[in-house]
């Protein structure tokens, strides 16, 4: 197949890049619209109690409250003359808003719940229509119209689930601009460095695009018939240009050593497409693999990064597949040209003395260089010992972003938070005396300060009479129940009254329902630990499958998969300890939470994805050497030697593509780009400089080993580095080995 690609390639080259060129310029026109379709949130499961719960609240009750407006007056108490006139103007405005539903104050309830313990702020609750980016649009409106000054008498601040979202959405977007205009222009310096000529170092980028406006266009269409997450945007960026990088790097290598070792243009063209080619075929299919499996969550948010990150692969490698090949055979020798002034030899080999020499370092000494290097990662794995698990709230916010500083408020100021309440919901009516006592027994629960039902409210056991408020709690096939407590939300106790809530057996004949931000929480938790092992099994199958096939060997699968879980465990037991125990927190500006269950799992399959990406990469070349009659250790120094530099300087370019993101001022952002980024660096340096020829020096020749029917089956349907005779790469002499070493911009 790869042949007749670069057949195709040498023949119709010109057309190819018309193609590409329209394709590009048409996927561009639809990914301009990706991000009117995109929608935040996305963390819960559409099938928890939770969802349940919030669906019959939007269904019977007008919805649950999702906008809290904090109002403070300018002097004197809220219920003072001038600031009781303006707070009924304000709520009457807002019940005519057709954006709101289910608004209640302080104003026309007299609820001392809604009003601070100083009497200067007071609440308005309510309810914003719609769903996606309807809700989202709806939220705007009503916080750019009301947030602020209200009659010089008293000041508006939004809180609340739809607040939050708004203002998520707004900082992901500052953050992805920011992060790219750091990531471009130092991709581009770094590869002018790594290649040392301006023609090869802008070819990688040229895929870069192609897979950033292709997967655009896919979220475009994915988002015209589904949810996706805004935050798939992130993740197509950093993706798109670090495998453009990756594959290009790979491509370009190949093809200018051949064109070095004295081949034509065309058979360099076929040599790099039946070596490079098909190792980037098998590479994108574990990195595809690995982030497929985020598809079984049945949360959106992460299953739209299993769409972006599936569409971003397949498009880079296609691209790099079908384009690459084409540039190639129009620009033949000029893809060196440009050369940086620093570079003083047109030589493009891609051999790098220091990497197998390290090799055979590492091979001589395999236990005694390999220990401390895995005691080193077994000890930052460590943190994960204590690691505990959250979704995204206010905190992931800035500390001046208005949300988080009314969440503060709440918390503080008033008598619990009615906007962590849990929402109880019964599926039917319920007599009088069954839901009093039902709402007594909720009552008296450990740190509830009351509940609201149509009944009335209650607090240790004792009732008061119903409200304006209460009455809506009520219709003829359904009643609410409003849990208040003073528990910090989405703590430990937090969660367990969600528990202690459910497991209060309801009014004969009806059916509890518990909704709310803690219970969003334990549901979330719940379904994602349901499903990873789910995730995990087929990460691991995929992988094993792929790496036999492309090996022939059921021992480097299993070697590969034992390595990566090292050094992810490592990464992970270091944002661990950064994000959730506190350390830089100072530097970074974010605050300490339990880690993001959603990103957690997320970084896990990138991480691993993108490790297997190089694994293949240097096994691809190990694997060559060796079918050419090289012994194992022999194959595995001049494996490295000709791919570590390539292995490094994309694992740089890459890093420096998540990086970008440690400057977000969302934190489970800045945790997923200096996750990913970290993770990338530790398998190029620690996992295939010094464990991969550890690992295969205590191998030895069982490290190809496979059972006979498995060999005739890989003779059969496996995948080998075949094609045409690779040209020659002259061994480097002793004055070719200090040039190299001289002149280390040169891939």
């Amino acid at each position: 197949m790869f042949e007749r690609i670069a057949e195709l390639a040498i023949r119709r080259s010109r057309l190819i890049l018309v193609v590409a060129v329209v394709a590009v310029a048409l996927m561009g026109a639809a990914g301009a619209g990706a991000f009117g379709k995109l929608l935040g949130g996305g963390y819960d499961d559409p099938a928890s109690q939770s969802s349940r719960a919030e669906e019959v609240i939007d269904e019977k009750f007008g919805g649950e409250t999702n906008l809290v407006l904090l109002v403070r007056t300018s002097e004197g108490r809220v219920d003072a003359p001038a600031a009781d006139r303006s707070g009924r103007a304000l709520v009457a405005d807002l019940k005519k808003d057709q954006n709101l539903e289910n608004v209640i104050s302080y104003w026309d309830t007299d609820s001392p719940s809604l009003r601070s313990e100083d009497g200067r702020q007071a609440m308005v609750l309510a309810h914003v229509k719609g769903e996606g980016t309807e809700r989202d649009e709806h939220a705007k409106s009503v916080i750019d119209a009301y947030a602020g000054s209200y009659e010089d008498t008293l000041t508006i601040k939004a809180g609340g689930g739809a607040a939050v979202t708004s203002e998520m959405g707004k900082q992901s977007e500052e953050d992805l601009v920011l992060a790219e205009a750091i990531a471009v222009p130092l991709t581009l310096i770094l590869l002018l460095v790594v290649f040392g000529s301006l023609v090869s170092a802008l070819l990688p980028l040229v895929i870069g695009i192609i897979a950033i406006m292709g997967t655009f266009a896919e979220l475009y269409f994915l988002g015209s018939v589904t949810d996706v997450s805004v935050f798939a945007i992130n993740l197509t960026t950093a993706l798109g240009l670090g495998l453009g990088i990756d594959y290009a790097l790979l491509m370009v290598s190949r093809f200018r050593e051949q064109l070095a070792a004295g081949a034509s243009v065309d058979d360099a063209v076929r040599q790099t497409m039946s070596t490079a080619g098909r190792t980037i075929a098998f590479s994108a299919a574990t990195v595809a693999a690995a982030l497929g499996a985020l598809m079984v969550f049945p949360q959106y948010f992460l299953r739209s990064f299993g769409y972006a990150g599936v569409g971003v692969v397949a498009i880079a490698a296609v691209s790099t597949l079908f384009v690459m090949p084409a540039l190639f055979v129009v620009l033949g020798h000029r893809v060196n040209s440009g050369r940086m002034p620093w570079v003083k030899t047109n030589r493009a080999g891609t051999r790098a003395p220091m990497w197998g020499r390290l090799a055979r370092t590492v091979m001589r000494r395999p236990a005694l260089t390999a220990l401390p290097v895995l005691a080193v990662l077994l000890l930052a794995a460590g943190p994960l010992l204590g690691i505990t698990f959250g979704t995204p709230d206010e905190r992931v916010l800035p500390e001046d972003a208005n949300s988080r500083q009314v969440s503060a408020v709440l918390q503080a100021d008033f008598a619990g938070n009615d906007d962590a309440a849990l929402h109880v919901v019964l599926d039917r009516s319920v007599a009088k005396d069954p839901l009093q006592s039902y709402a007594v027994t909720l009552s008296e629960l450990d740190d509830v300060v009351r509940v609201e039902a149509s009944t009335g409210t209650y607090a240790d056991g004792k009732s008061t009479p119903p409200g304006p408020a209460n009455a809506a709690l009520g219709r003829p096939d359904a009643q609410q129940l409003n849990v208040v407590s003073t528990l910090t939300p989405k703590s430990d106790e937090a969660q367990s009254l969600v528990d202690e809530v459910r497991n209060i057996a309801a009014p004969a004949g009806a059916h509890s329902l518990v909704g709310g931000t803690d219970a969003v929480l334990v549901d979330s938790k719940d379904s994602i630990a349901g499903r990873l092992p789910l995730a995990v099994a087929l990460v691991a199958v995929t992988t094993f499958i792929l790496l036999f096939l492309f090996t022939g060997s059921v021992v480097q699968p299993v070697r590969a998969l034992a390595l990566n879980l090292v050094s992810l465990g490592a990464t992970l037991g270091v944002m661990t300890w950064i994000f959730q125990d506190g350390h830089l927190s100072s530097l970074l500006g974010f605050t300490a939470q339990p880690m993001d269950v959603s990103m957690t799992v997320l970084m896990f399959c990138i991480a691993f994805g993108l490790s297997m990406d190089y694994e293949v990469f240097v096994t691809s070349r190990i694997k060559e050497l060796h079918e050419a009659g090289e012994d194992n250790e022999s194959a595995v120094a001049n494996g490295l030697g000709h791919t570590g530099r390539i292995v490094s300087a994309a694992a740089c370019l890459l890093a420096v593509s998540f990086f970008a993101f440690g400057t977000a001022k969302l934190s489970f952002m800045q945790m997923f780009g200096l996750g990913s980024g970290l993770a990338i660096l530790i398998d190029a340096v620690a996992v295939r400089g010094v464990l991969v020829p550890a690992a295969m020096r205590l191998l030895g020749r069982s490290a190809w080993y496979a059972p006979p029917f498995l060999r005739t089956f890989h003779a059969r349907y496996g995948l080998s580095e075949s094609g045409p005779q690779a040209v020659a790469t002259p061994e480097p002499t002793p004055a070719d080995e200090s040039l190299y070493v001289k002149n280390s911009t040169e891939v």
